[in-house]
């Protein structure tokens, strides 16, 4: 094959065939931009082509060609499996295609020579077993293992063996992460043969390794092989055993195989640490890893089948071993061998790149094992499969094993001494980083997520917290022992008191009740906290921290006395308390701000210093982490303070500023920027409006639609929006007029924040009615809202239109109402309400299993007829043109006949007192029509008066309408808002608060009277005569009529 072809034409021009598809991956893999961009859009183009993967893999095999082409080609395949093997993607591959591929694939990984080919191809055949076994390829992993089985027995080309175990390695990694059932269940039924085969393997080799190490001879070479083949084994065999078997204690073959690697553990640990000086520096580290892999299987199982852990043989003597490792290493850990001034003299301590080592990896191991048999003891994973009694036995057997010999008492306070005493100091790692990168250190120290796990210290303190949680009796008094021998300032041992007040608040909730805290406090905590001496710094970020532990859990400390102390641990001045004591102070202020019985009044004299160091600290440190976790505190200081962050407001402000601008591309830190200012909004009230020229353009660049932004910094935009809307004084209005435009694109069906934006939108009507009412932007979306939204969605909009139409009423009288009116007509609105109230008429008309079901439930109805009644109670004539716009295809009569049976049958349903008013001063006001079609409803209506006057004058000795508010002037807020302002007006113009029902039927029935004449009598004999003689008898009881 040539390989100096270059690409010139179009991608699609090209046909594929073996030579060209060559040629194109040459191009591709060449130093040449140009040929690079080429090659790669012509291999693009072709993908979606039959025959184009198993293409690729006829060149990958052929191991003769340039490995980098032969690179690209596996690459290429991999993820052409994600794209197109899934038999409903585009484009998938063929059965035919599908079938060539899977028979190449782990002959030529068994046989490849450049490993990072053969892992590749090894990815590459475990995506196609997860898609395909065991349906489509039933013998993916009984073809792996027999090629195992052949090149383990045979030493003519170790080769096979290594990439075999490396294709094996791969598929058990993909199937054992596998959620469906069905592939898990297929991997379990393979699981047996796998251990078998490849636990002989792993066995053979570490016999053939060991023998070499400990007696010597000539094949070093192959040593060295059979070291990186049984690691290669062992790291099949470590996942194998944890999801190939539910319930592993009940499998002969894996009982056996735990006892034997358990005595390898033992040997190759007496390798590692005793022998590893005649070790070779590559040989010790391979075994190192073996033992690394030895105990994760150890760890994992122990987490993943904590009975099958206890139920294993040799597991508690296992256990054992590991707290004797750890016990062990416990003699060295620590800064015993260094001193506190490391801190400040510029000692290294140990090498910037020593590596964790094995002693130190396996006690960490250990100190996991012990806590998976804790949690195994006392806190049972629960699950919802169906349990056996077999289950239920083992579980409770294994709860037994392991409490009777190994979280016996006596261990659990050794454990505990051991843990405190020696894990909890600091490393000269430690107090080296501590030093040149404090920043880092703090970040790390108080991370909440997962890296416990991977941490000595952090991974102690742990399991000491669970042991004293679960042995309260036997090591609360041991503890308080030790703590009384170091608690007095004048023992100057900073890192072990460091370590023993780092247990003390740990178990704040366990000795709550069991140590005087308070009296620790005065006269031992205030005076330390004041001692300055070399590394008195550690003492003083653990006094922090053991303040914000015990405040949250202990009533009735000396909380002025606290607020000093941080006010002191703060300050910048003092040369002790370096960045990491001023950036634990930060963090930990909130948590003894945040108890509920927080006064204000206790903090207050610190309150000046503290804010404006906090403040300063913020603008110090450099590490976003840091700062996110300071404004956190900031936030709650806002929040637990409340309007009396007033005086501090400005100062706030003036850095907040200048960090969004640092902040760039950093959205967390933002996003936490806008959750304060929105609570400094809320604190501050109607003094926001001085900030409004800062604030306004944030949230106009957080919420744009075009913004990139946006999608980090909209729902915390939104917030801020609210607030400060809802508290913008009376004359700041036009200062957020020019974020309205942002809202419509907002209110579409199936927006995250569409419930936010109607929130907005409301505010709005109270603020601005007439900029909402002059055109039908915001209708359109209102309008698409009504049907298909949730009932919380539909309730808002209605409730929104409502309010425009009260306003274009309060504002601009009916003409302006009918201006609003024409708008509804003419995005449908009316047209969708009058439609919904139909479908529900006729639903009503139906009856039995049968009957026909309307979208409408009572709430909405309520709603839809609201928005009737609104235009019916300003103006009957307009309601009758809104009606018959609505409905231009039905006669009115017709319209108004079912409209009328619907909105009567609806009103007995309304139990809103303010709702069914508004509905019967609406029918009451069509009476002004004089029109038989409402004076046929007599009956109807008598009985809605009735029912509601009754309601409203619940009191025999009341003389008006509940619902009225007669003394307008004492309702007015001292320091209202411009929404408290527009709320309040609104109620008090509306027809439902300032007219008396009983006045309003009075003089719509003199409109019936006149409409038949004038003439009581014909009134009588014309409608009266018609109504029931019980309803025209209550009703009379009223004195109305």
């Amino acid at each position: 094959m040539a390989m100096n072809f270059a690409i010139e034409v179009a991608g699609e021009a090209n046909p594929l065939s073996l030579q060209t598809l060559y040629h194109t991956l040459t191009a591709a893999s060449s130093s040449d931009p140009q040929q690079i961009k080429s090659g790669a859009q012509q291999l693009q183009n072709w993908e979606k082509r039959s025959g184009y993967y198993s293409s690729l893999q006829s060149i990958f095999v052929d191991v003769s060609l340039p490995v980098e082409v032969r690179h690209l080609c596996i690459i290429q395949l991999k993820n052409g499996i994600d794209k197109y093997w899934r038999k409903t993607a585009p484009n998938a591959i063929k059965k035919d295609e599908k079938d060539l591929i899977r028979s190449r694939s782990i002959e030529s990984g068994t046989n490849e020579p450049d490993h990072r080919l053969a892992l590749q191809n090894a990815l590459m055949i475990a995506k196609i077993v997860r898609y395909e076994y065991p349906l489509e390829w039933p013998d993916a992993v009984s073809s792996i293992v027999s090629n195992i089985r052949q090149a383990s027995q045979s030493d003519d080309n170790p080769l096979r063996l290594t990439r075999a175990l490396l294709m094996l390695l791969e598929v058990i990694k993909e199937l054992s992460t596998a959620r469906i059932q069905r592939t898990r269940t297929s991997l379990q039924a393979a699981s047996v043969e796998v251990l078998q085969v490849l636990g002989k393997t792993y066995v053979d080799r570490v016999q053939t390794w060991m023998k070499f190490f400990h007696q010597g001879g000539d094949d070093e070479g192959g040593a060295i092989s059979s070291v990186e083949q049984s690691l290669l084994a062992l790291r099949v065999l470590r996942r194998l055993l944890i999801a190939g078997w539910d319930f592993p204690n009940r499998s002969t073959e894996v009982r056996e195989f735990w006892s034997l690697l358990g005595n390898h553990f033992r040997d190759m640990l007496s390798m590692a640490v005793n022998e590893s000086s005649s070790l070779h520096e590559n040989v010790r580290r391979l075994v190192e890893k073996h033992l690394r892999q030895i105990a994760k299987l150890h760890v994992n199982l122990a987490k993943a089948h904590p009975s099958g852990f206890a139920l294993l043989p040799g597991s508690v003597q296992l256990a054992s071993t590991y707290w004797n490792l750890v016990y062990q290493f416990g003699e060295t850990y620590g800064s015993q061998s260094s001193t506190t001034s490391d801190l400040s003299n510029g000692q290294s301590g140990d090498d910037h790149n020593q590596g964790v080592p094995i002693t130190e990896y396996l006690s960490l191991k250990g100190l996991l094992l012990l806590r998976a048999c804790v949690k195994m003891v006392f806190n049972p994973a629960q699950t919802f499969k169906y349990q056996q009694a077999e289950d239920k036995e083992e579980k409770a057997q294994s709860r037994q094993i392991i409490k009777e010999n190994i979280l016996t008492g006596n261990f659990a306070e050794a454990a505990m001494q051991t843990l405190v005493t020696r894990f909890f100091v600091f490393t000269q790692r430690d107090l080296r980083d501590w030093r040149e990168q404090p920043e880092e250190w703090e970040r790390r120290e108080e991370g909440e997520d997962d890296t416990w796990e991977f941490s000595i210290r952090p991974c102690a303190e742990k399991l000491f917290l669970e042991l004293m949680l679960n042995y309260k009796e036997q090591l609360v008094q041991p503890l308080l022992a030790v703590f009384g021998t170091v608690a007095n300032p004048q023992n100057r041992d900073v890192l072990q008191k460091d370590s023993i007040y780092g247990a003390i608040g740990l178990a704040a909730s366990v000795l709550e009740d069991k140590l005087d805290f308070d009296s620790f406090l005065r006269y031992t905590l205030v005076q330390e906290v004041q001692i300055d001496q070399p590394g008195c710094g550690i003492l003083r970020r653990r006094i922090a921290i053991v303040l914000g532990q015990w405040l949250p859990v202990k009533d009735g400390l000396d909380r002025p006395l606290v607020y000093q102390v941080f006010q002191h641990l703060l300050d910048k001045g003092t040369p002790s308390n370096d960045l990491v004591v001023r950036i634990t102070a930060g963090r930990q202020l909130k948590n003894v701000i945040i108890p509920f019985d927080f006064k204000f009044e206790q903090f207050e004299p610190y309150a000046t210093t503290v804010l404006h160091r906090l403040v300063a600290l913020i603008e110090e440190v450099e590490l976003s982490e840091i700062k996110l976790a300071l404004l956190n505190t900031l936030l709650v200081l806002i929040q637990s303070v409340e309007e009396k962050i007033v005086p501090f407001a400005d100062q706030i402000i003036s850095v907040l500023a200048p960090l969004w601008e640092q902040a760039g591309t950093e959205f967390l830190l933002k996003q936490s920027i806008l959750g304060i200012l929105s609570s400094l909004i809320s604190a501050v009230k109607g003094e926001s409006r001085k900030y409004h020229a800062l604030l306004i353009p944030l949230i106009d660049s957080s919420v744009d639609i075009t913004s990139e932004t946006r999608v980090y910094m909209l729902e915390d935009a939104l917030d801020l929006w609210v607030n400060i809307l809802q508290q913008t004084p009376s004359n700041a209005v036009s200062n957020v007029i020019s974020l309205v435009p942002h809202l419509f694109p907002m209110l579409e069906v199936g927006s995250d924040t569409l419930r936010k934006a109607l929130e907005i939108a409301e505010i709005y009507v109270y603020l601005a009615p007439a900029k909402l009412l002059a055109s039908t932007v915001l209708l359109s979306p209102l309008t698409s809202l009504l049907k298909g939204s949730k009932r919380e969605v539909t309730g808002l909009v209605l409730s929104i239109v409502e309010l425009l139409m009260r306003s274009a009423l309060e504002f601009g009288r009916v003409e302006a109402l009918t201006r609003f009116t024409l708008q509804l007509l003419e995005v449908n609105f009316l047209q969708t309400v009058m439609s919904g109230l139909r479908g529900a008429h006729e639903a009503h008309q139906t009856t039995g299993p049968h009957r026909a079901k309307t979208w409408l439930d009572v709430l909405v109805e309520t709603d839809y007829l609201s928005i009737l009644a609104r235009l019916a109670l300003a103006s009957p004539n307009l309601f009758i043109d809104a009606v018959k716009a609505a409905r231009p295809d039905e006669q009115f009569e017709t319209t108004v006949s079912w409209l009328l049976s619907e909105w009567f049958r609806h009103l007995d349903n309304i139990s809103h007192p303010e709702k069914k008013k508004l509905n019967c001063l609406a029918v009451t006001a069509l009476l002004q029509t004089g029109q038989s079609w409402i004076l046929e409803h007599l009956q109807e209506l008598m009985t809605v008066w009735t029912e509601v006057v009754v309601e409203l004058y619940d009191d025999d000795e009341r003389k008006d309408d509940c619902l009225v508010y007669w003394d307008v002037e004492a309702m007015k807020g001292a320091n209202e808002t411009a929404e408290e302002e527009g709320q309040r007006n609104l109620m008090f113009a509306d027809p439902v608060h300032r007219l008396d029902l009983k006045a309003f039927i009075r003089e719509h029935i003199q409109y019936a009277i006149a409409s038949s004449g004038g003439s009581n009598e014909a009134f009588q004999e014309q409608w009266v005569v018609n109504v029931d003689k019980d309803v025209l008898q209550e009703f009379s009881k009223l004195g109305i009529f």
